[in-house]
């Protein structure tokens, strides 16, 4: 009882309880349009890698597009960027429909809207996923996440099953007009919602210095990193089930749609066993643990269903891979959140999805390969073994544990009054600061500096060198560059708590009374580039 009260304490949250419940009927809706779009391909097409392609082409978008949707979602409104998407996906759902129940459909065309739908997630769901840390508690984050799973995965056990009867019963173009009739509660719940405003008197980062801060975030941070290579390696490799399985549905147990969405509801159902026991095996087993299991229980199963040939013990077996699913990303997920603060959140999550869904995106294509040219029980077999590997990627380093890291900004930064009528946009700035450490502290000063390099180069400095002086070697200068004044506040706004520490000791070993010396220049150059060489008959006198 006690796990499940701490599992449903963010529906104490107005306004994350609301959306919540309008993203239940959105991801009804989709899944029903799913089931559609991949039963319609086994009708209009006898390739079985152009079926698999089809889950290809809505996870695609989302590594192509992900880290650009990163980027807006922490520079951008998030309610509007998320009612954008929605508005999106409307349109191309109900242009689907026409043209499913024009008959006008062909393979390539379908899947063409399947990717401009996963364009519209693609584009959502960094923005989303960002906003849960705004709703809701730094506390209450894993379990908000567990619940977004959730609600995903009841619909997943029962929308499908719906799907497939509807597909039966009256065609894919049904099934595609309930998913666009499905985006309107959500649109209604966006309205409603009034986000705080977030005031800010610099100008926004453009795109590219925005991806470009995004990155150095990420890969200054090995949590994240590890969170990345795991993310990739189980999308590809799960993959596989999800890909195949209405091959599986059509010849191996000889199903046909009502089949493949009863098997897709097992796999939800499983999905929601496994979100709802996540917060208790948090509680007994190490992060790495879970997802070993989870990366082990979808080899297990995925052999399961290749010798296969019965469709109950089939749907049975799809319970282990759908709780897996869920332990194993919804993990991936609160990991990422909970190894960024909140100005980078958004890009951190783009990186996550675009390496997770790359991986599903090019597994679906090579075990529909695999399935076109072996067999589908062979290229489940393979699959299998992959999902082995990706479980044994952890033992050499382990995904880390939920922890109390204090990634609040530490809003010291005074903005200094200079001599100079800067604009945001005037730069490069270059920054030196002077140290005068003892010669018995040096041991000491440079493992604090290389700890302080990366988390200047994380909050977005660049060309970062540490030096010492010749004729005074108790000095020692460290000295990096940003592009403009706007990234310099940026860049000093963006320290956290947790960087306090670093500071602090390093101002201990410093010598001076009045500590560290702050030189802010901005480069100028008095001649032109193109002229700043030395010429060969030179003599440089000094």
């Amino acid at each position: 009882m006690p796990d499940r009260i701490a599992t449903l304490a963010p529906f104490k949250n107005q306004t994350f309880r609301t959306i919540w419940i309008a993203s239940l009927a959105s991801n009804f809706g989709g899944l029903i349009q799913a089931v559609g779009a991949a039963w319609m391909m086994t009708s209009i097409s006898n390739s079985q890698d152009m079926v698999a392609l089809v889950q290809s082409s809505t996870t695609l978008p989302i590594m192509l597009f992900s880290l650009i949707a990163g980027a807006l979602a922490d520079n951008f409104n998030r309610r509007s960027i998320m009612l954008t998407a929605q508005l999106f996906m409307l349109a191309v759902s109900i242009a689907l429909t026409i043209f499913a129940y024009l008959d006008l459909l062909t393979p390539w065309l379908l899947l063409c809207f399947t990717f401009l739908l996963g364009c519209g997630v693609a584009l959502n769901n960094p923005a989303w996923q960002a906003s849960v840390g705004d709703i809701v508690s730094r506390e209450m984050l894993p379990q908000a996440v567990t619940l977004n799973s959730v609600g995903f995965n009841i619909t997943r056990s029962v929308g499908p099953a719906i799907g497939g009867a509807v597909v039966a019963a009256a065609g894919a173009a049904a099934a595609f007009a309930l998913n666009a009739a499905s985006y309107v509660a959500l649109m209604y719940a966006l309205l409603r919602w009034k986000p705080e405003r977030r005031d800010d008197a610099l100008p926004r980062e453009t795109l590219l210095r925005a991806l470009s801060a995004g990155l150095g975030y990420v890969s200054m941070s090995p949590n994240i990193l590890n969170v990345l290579l795991r993310g990739m390696l189980f999308g590809f490799s799960a993959s596989a089930i999800l890909a195949l399985l209405p091959i599986v549905a059509r010849d191996l147990v000889s199903g046909g749609p009502l089949t493949y969405g009863i098997m897709l509801g097992c796999f939800g159902v499983g999905a929601i066993g496994g979100a709802m026991s996540n917060a208790r095996l948090r509680e007994k087993l190490t992060s790495e643990r879970i997802v070993q299991f989870a990366f082990l229980g979808f080899a297990a199963s995925s052999s399961v269903i290749a010798l296969s040939t019965n469709t109950a013990l089939t749907a049975l077996v799809l319970i282990v891979p759908g709780a897996c699913w869920v332990l194993a990303l919804s993990l991936f997920n609160t990991t990422v959140q909970l190894s960024a603060p909140r100005w980078v959140v958004g890009r951190a999550l783009s990186f996550y999805q675009t390496t997770t869904f790359g991986g599903m995106a090019v597994g679906s294509w090579v075990w529909g390969v695999g399935a076109e040219n072996l067999g589908v029980s062979i290229s489940l077999s393979l699959a299998s073994l992959a999902m082995l590997v990706g479980g044994l990627a952890g033992l050499r380093n382990p995904l880390p544990q939920f922890t109390d890291i204090d990634l609040s900004p530490l809003n010291k930064f005074n903005e200094p009054m200079l001599r100079l009528d800067l604009q945001p946009r005037s730069g490069p700035i270059v920054l030196q600061i002077d140290y005068e450490i003892a010669e018995h502290d040096i041991s000491e000063f440079l493992t604090l500096m290389a700890r302080r390099r990366r988390v200047r180069i994380r909050d977005g400095a660049r060309q970062w060198a540490l030096m010492r002086d010749l004729e005074h070697p108790e000095i020692w200068t460290e000295t990096y560059h940003t592009a403009t004044w706007a990234d310099y506040v940026r860049h000093n706004r963006r320290r956290l708590q947790i960087d306090e520490e670093i500071w602090d000791a390093i101002r201990k070993l410093h010598k001076g009374v009045d500590g560290p010396r702050v030189h802010r220049m901005i480069e100028r150059q008095t001649i032109p580039p193109k002229d700043d060489i030395f010429h060969k008959h030179h003599v440089d006198l000094h």
